[in-house]
This record gives structure tokens, C-alpha cells and sequence, in this order.
């Protein structure tokens, strides 16, 4: 009979983890987290120094009789949740649930889930460390006191079923801000100018940048410039006036954290952060691999950690050296990311568990998906133990009267780790042979210029990617949370995704606007920020969870208080139109659906008739002189066309205007608190 009780997490590591450990030991799982808050009211106790009330999960009682059976049979309970926060509190819910003694019960923590971490886990079993559950605990009543006191009001203020989150709403004001910046931006007109140089009779020409003067670089703002610069140049002499030469070293990329792999996925392989974490959750868990068994593929992955441990360093000097040569291998330790003071250094950067299982080799074992992503983790990993790569540069400047022109090229002497890795937004490097060749000597022949208008284009709208980028780099969120609070943006219509991009709603837009104006510190990047610095704290054991609490507290409460009173409704439905009910004759009225606005027969359920709601702007169509109606795309993000559609193609993002441009007679679209015309080439602008 089994003498040791293992508790894991998930049933996916029960059979990876058994095998590992003989038949001494009895594995089971808690399938996540067994005790949680009530669903149906608070579950804290704000008038008893918040003390929070846990109760089994819906669903569990069975699962926590087992448990507690197996547990009374077993010499020792070794509980091994999750090396993280969450699993610390999921440790802790287990031993409370199943009434272990201290005595009985030690936690173990693998960082992978291999024989070897395994083994060596039960050689340093531990207590339970109550600073880690204290710290998830205060970030659970926080989200709990936010989402429960301010979701009521969302419901109440606006429609039902909205909600609000710590985090959540913090992300969502990031992407409604991003939105009025794109909406408010005024594209301004630039030009670029290349001439064009037979070198020592060369047949084909090499091309330069103009650059400015020798001390000034010098922006080209319109056409008239660009010909005043050219008239100059008519008769000038072209001379070559410096030549530089040297090395440019490019260092290898850091190992994936939490945040770079969802960035880097959803880059290289379109995958969503949601998406990105099921399949590395999976390799982490255990891939049935031929003759191998179950084995778990990579390392732990929620860390904002780029460190290493020295064995996988050593394996991984000895692997490159043996397959790519000595020169290959790293000439030194690659340093963890700094800057950030609240890196969580529990665990390493996400890395194969085993260097020599190549990708190629576990292909079959894999679905599509999963051999994607642990070929993608596999070669970051190996490229961030390698050399740096080495370029040869060359730097030419050629004078023109007045003013310069610049080329250079670069050509690559070591590949170093890019001969296993090279970046999706890798720079193309010129391998131009006539800037090489060129010495101070050569002779130039003028061949010709080439200027190009461009306008500056607006900030771009975030991607899932870039989101998790700016959270991260803001402080806002940890890596566990990223791609839940995405998930759930999209899940409540809030926020919108069309190619990758996401974009606020009309909801979105209503709950932002809210939240912004009655409770500006939940919204405040830099209160939320300051926030989850306060969390690490506790974690640390250097500020009491009840603390954070009781100063967070008061003021939500009140600002609620001050909600409820002052807010207005957000009256977006029930609103009587002249628009007629064909089936009953009533007037329809505006209500709101999942995805936005729609008219609706007051008379439901005897009539239910129902039509798209187009909201007339008060502008006549630029093309075909009918209603231009507020639109939206099929995922709810706001445009402006014709009522005419689909026989008149007009579109707009921005808002038409119904004041001409004075200058060429087109449209004008209002950006932010500036009419500008369509026509970019025309360029009007004016204040509204």
C-alpha cells in the first residue's frame, strides 16, 4: 500500500508524475482550486477586518472525500501545486479542506516536471509559505471588492451583465486612450529624397540618402522644399568625404517569459495570448512522447524570470559546442532582464527541459500547434546561450555643395545565434558590394533623384501582443493575468479584434467612459501599478495582505456611495424612434444586444420584430447625397456609411462632416477638436 499521498494540480500530471516517483506513492489531483468566495454575495467581511469567507467549490465534495480518505491512509502528504502564487494558495485551501496536521503535510515546488525536479523536490519539502498565500489572497479580495461593489452599479447605471475588474478596466482605459489618439491624429506631409551615383563606372547605380548639412540634419516638409534642394544640387560636384568601417555586434535574445513568448507567438505564429498558454500549459504538463512516456517538454510558464539555472546552462554549452562548434557557445552568463524591481524570481525563464529533445525529433509525439510553439521555445532558448552575431559595417558620406548624402551597408561575419534563430521584425541588412568597394578616390556620376511624398501615420492600435507588451512595461497585471484579461475584454464586447487588431467598442466605450469618471484611481495606470508593487510586498513578508486591504477599502467604498447618488443612467436603450413597426404599427424602440444597438418592437413578446438600428449623423452621403448612418463591423467596432449600403460603397472611420473643404470641395472628417478634408494631398485643416 502506498505509504506518501502526492497532490497535483491537474489530472494531466497524475500519470507523469506517478511514473516518476514508483509505488511507494499514490498521485492525485485537486483539479485546480478546491475552496473559493461565494458566488453569491460578497464573501468578505468588511465590518470584521476583511476577513474572507471560503467555501467548498460547487462540484468538489466528492473529489475532497477522496482526497481526504487517501490522505488519512497516507504517512505523509506531500502537497505540489503550482510553484507560483496561485498554487502556494491552492496548497494551502487543500490542507484546510482535508484537515491536515502540519506533521503530516510538507510542500513540495518543480520548476519542470521531470524525474530529476521531481526526485529532488521531496529532498526540499517545506511548509507551506504563508507570505505567498497572503499575497494571493489580498490580490483576490481586492478583485473581489472591485468587481463586486462596482459590477452592481455597471448593471444598474447601464445594462445587465457587464462587469468591471482591477485589472480589467485599467486594460480596457489603455485601448479606449489609444483610440482617441488614432482618432485625434493629424497625419502631417513629409518627403524623402535619394539621388542615385554611377561609382567608377559601375553599371548599376548606388543609391544614397540625403541627410541635410554636414552638421544639421535637415526635414523636407513639402514639394516646393524638395525642388528648392534639387535647383541647388543642379549644378553641384559629387565627391566622396568619408568612409567609416567597423563591427556591429548584436547580442543573443534573452529566454521567454510569460510575456515575450505570448508576444513572440502571436508575431510569428498568429496565435492568440489565450491560445499561446493552453499549449504551453500542455507541454509543461506532460507530452506522451515513444519511448519515452509521459514527459513534461518545457519548463514552468508564468514567470517574468530570464534566469537560468546553471545545470541547464552547462548542458546547453555543452550541446552548442558539440553541434555548432566551440566558437558558438556563450562567452559569458546571459545577465536576468533588469529594470524592472519586481521580477518574481521564483522560477526560471520558460526553456525545454531536455536540450537534446529537438523538436524534429518529438515532431510526431505533437500536434501542429504544440511542435509550433515548442520549436519556437526550443530555438529562442538555444539562441539565448549562443555567441552574439558580428556584422561588418560600412558608412559612406557624399557631399553635394552644400549638402550630404549617406549609405552604408553591413554584411554578416559571425552568425553566432542566428544560425539558429532570427527574429520575425529581424532588419533586412544591405549586402551592397559597391558601398564595400568604394574608397575615398572613387569616382561619382550623377544618375538622378528620386523624392517620395509620405504622410506620418497615426500611433497603430494594439494587438493582443502589443498589449501584453505595454501591461508588462506599465506594471500593470502579472504574467498568470494577461491573457485572461484579454480573454475577458473580448468575452464582454468591450473591445473588438479585426486582423489582430483590437479596438474599443461602443460598450466599451460607455463602461470606459464610467469607470474614468467615478472611479479614476481603479483606472489610473499608475495607482494600479503602485498596487501590485504593494502585492510583491506582502509576498516578500514586508507588509501585511490586511493592510493593503484596509487602505484600499474606504475609498472604493465611497466613491461607490458617490456613484450610486450622482451618476446618471446611461440611458442606451428603451429609446422611442419614428421608425414603424411593420408587423403591429408601434413605434420601435433602441435596445441593447450583445452587439450594440438594434430596434426593437415595444410589444414583445406578442411582436418580435427586429431591425438593425442606423443612426443618421445629419450628413448627406459625399457620393450619392442619401443619409450617412453610424455602422458597425460584424465584431462591433464603429464606422460610418451610407444608408444606401451595399449599392453605395461610402466609408468612413471617422466621423463626416457636413461642412465642405474650402479648399478642394471634398468631405471633411472631424479628429478630434480639428476638422481635417479626406484628401491627404490636400491636406485643410481647420479648429472645429
Amino acid at each position: 500500500m502506498a505509504k506518501y499521498l502526492v497532490i497535483v494540480e491537474s489530472p494531466a500530471k497524475v500519470k507523469t508524475v506517478k511514473k516518476f516517483l514508483g509505488s511507494n506513492y499514490e498521485v492525485a489531483a485537486s483539479n485546480g482550486h478546491v475552496r473559493d468566495m461565494p458566488k453569491s454575495q460578497l464573501g468578505i467581511d468588511t465590518e470584521h477586518d476583511f476577513e474572507p469567507k471560503y467555501i467548498t467549490i460547487r462540484g468538489k465534495g466528492e473529489l475532497l472525500a477522496g482526497l481526504r480518505k487517501a490522505a488519512k491512509k497516507a504517512d505523509k502528504v506531500y502537497l505540489a501545486t503550482d510553484p507560483d502564487r496561485e498554487g502556494e494558495a491552492i496548497s494551502w485551501h487543500l490542507s484546510k479542506a482535508l484537515n491536515l496536521e502540519d506533521k503530516k503535510m510538507r510542500r513540495i515546488t518543480f520548476n519542470e516536471i521531470t524525474k530529476s525536479a521531481v526526485k529532488e523536490s521531496l529532498k526540499h519539502a517545506r511548509e507551506i509559505d504563508m507570505n505567498l498565500v497572503d499575497a494571493q489572497q489580498a490580490r483576490r479580495v481586492l478583485d473581489r471588492l472591485v468587481g463586486y461593489l462596482i459590477s452592481p452599479l455597471l448593471w444598474a447605471k447601464i445594462k445587465r451583465g457587464l462587469s468591471a475588474g482591477r485589472v480589467q478596466s485599467v486594460a480596457l482605459r489603455i485601448i479606449g486612450d489609444r483610440e482617441e489618439e488614432i482618432n485625434a491624429f493629424i497625419p502631417e506631409e513629409y518627403w524623402s529624397l535619394e539621388a542615385d551615383f554611377f561609382v567608377d563606372g559601375s553599371k548599376k547605380p548606388l543609391r544614397a540618402k540625403f541627410y541635410g548639412k554636414e552638421k544639421e540634419k535637415i526635414a523636407i516638409h513639402s514639394a516646393g522644399e524638395l525642388e528648392q534642394i534639387k535647383k541647388e544640387l543642379e549644378q553641384a560636384e559629387y565627391r566622396v568625404a568619408d568612409i567609416k568601417r567597423g563591427e556591429r555586434v548584436k547580442k543573443a535574445p534573452l529566454p521567454f517569459t510569460t510575456s515575450t513568448l505570448q508576444q513572440e507567438a502571436a508575431k510569428t505564429l498568429n496565435f492568440s495570448t489565450q491560445k499561446t498558454m493552453r499549449l504551453a500549459q500542455q507541454l509543461y504538463e506532460g507530452i506522451d512522447i515513444k519511448g519515452n512516456g509521459t514527459v513534461g517538454v518545457i519548463t514552468y510558464l508564468r514567470t517574468d524570470s530570464t534566469r537560468v539555472s546553471q545545470e541547464a546552462e552547462d548542458l546547453a554549452a555543452f550541446y552548442i559546442a558539440d553541434q555548432y562548434g566551440k566558437e558558438y557557445t556563450a562567452p559569458g552568463r546571459q545577465e536576468i532582464k533588469k529594470g524592472k524591481s519586481n521580477v518574481q524570481d521564483a522560477h526560471e525563464a520558460i526553456r525545454p527541459t531536455d536540450i537534446t529533445r529537438l523538436p524534429a525529433l518529438i515532431k510526431e509525439s505533437l500536434t501542429r500547434d504544440q511542435f509550433r510553439l515548442y520549436q519556437l521555445i526550443w530555438k529562442r532558448f538555444v539562441a539565448s546561450q549562443m555567441a552574439p552575431a558580428v556584422y561588418e559595417t560600412v558608412s559612406v558620406k557624399i557631399t553635394g555643395g552644400p549638402y550630404l548624402f549617406t549609405v552604408s551597408a553591413s554584411r554578416v561575419k559571425f552568425d553566432g545565434f542566428m544560425s539558429v534563430y532570427v527574429q520575425p521584425d529581424e532588419e533586412k541588412e544591405e549586402n551592397n558590394s559597391l558601398v564595400r568597394g568604394i574608397s575615398m578616390d572613387s569616382a561619382l556620376a550623377f544618375a538622378g533623384f528620386d523624392g517620395q511624398q509620405h504622410f506620418t501615420q497615426p500611433p497603430a492600435h494594439y494587438t493582443e501582443a502589443s498589449l501584453v507588451k505595454v501591461m508588462e512595461e506599465l506594471g500593470i497585471g502579472r504574467p498568470s493575468t494577461y491573457a485572461p484579461t484579454i480573454t475577458t475584454l473580448l468575452a464582454r464586447r468591450y473591445v473588438a479584434k479585426e486582423n489582430k487588431n483590437l479596438y474599443i467598442t461602443e460598450l466599451g466605450e460607455v463602461v470606459n467612459n464610467m469607470m474614468k469618471e467615478a472611479f479614476p484611481s481603479i483606472v489610473d495606470v499608475n495607482f494600479t501599478a503602485n498596487m501590485e508593487t504593494l502585492l510583491d510586498s506582502v509576498e516578500d513578508g514586508s507588509v501585511k495582505w490586511k493592510t493593503v486591504v484596509r487602505n484600499f477599502y474606504p475609498d472604493l467604498d465611497e466613491a461607490v456611495k458617490e456613484a450610486q447618488e450622482k451618476l446618471p443612467e446611461y440611458k442606451i436603450q428603451d429609446e422611442v424612434t419614428d421608425v414603424i413597426c411593420e408587423e403591429c404599427g408601434r413605434n420601435m424602440v433602441i435596445k441593447y444586444g450583445p452587439h450594440g444597438r438594434f430596434l426593437a418592437c415595444p410589444g414583445f413578446p406578442e411582436c418580435r420584430n427586429t431591425k438593425p438600428y442606423l443612426e443618421k449623423i445629419g450628413v448627406k452621403c459625399p457620393v450619392c447625397g442619401k443619409e450617412v448612418v453610424l455602422r458597425k463591423t460584424k465584431k462591433g467596432r464603429k464606422y460610418y456609411g451610407c444608408e444606401d449600403n451595399p449599392d453605395c460603397e461610402f466609408m468612413s472611420w471617422q466621423k463626416p462632416s457636413a461642412k465642405p473643404c474650402p479648399q478642394c470641395g471634398g468631405y471633411m472628417v472631424e479628429k478630434g477638436s480639428k476638422l481635417v478634408c479626406h484628401d491627404k494631398q490636400c491636406g485643410y485643416v481647420e479648429k472645429i
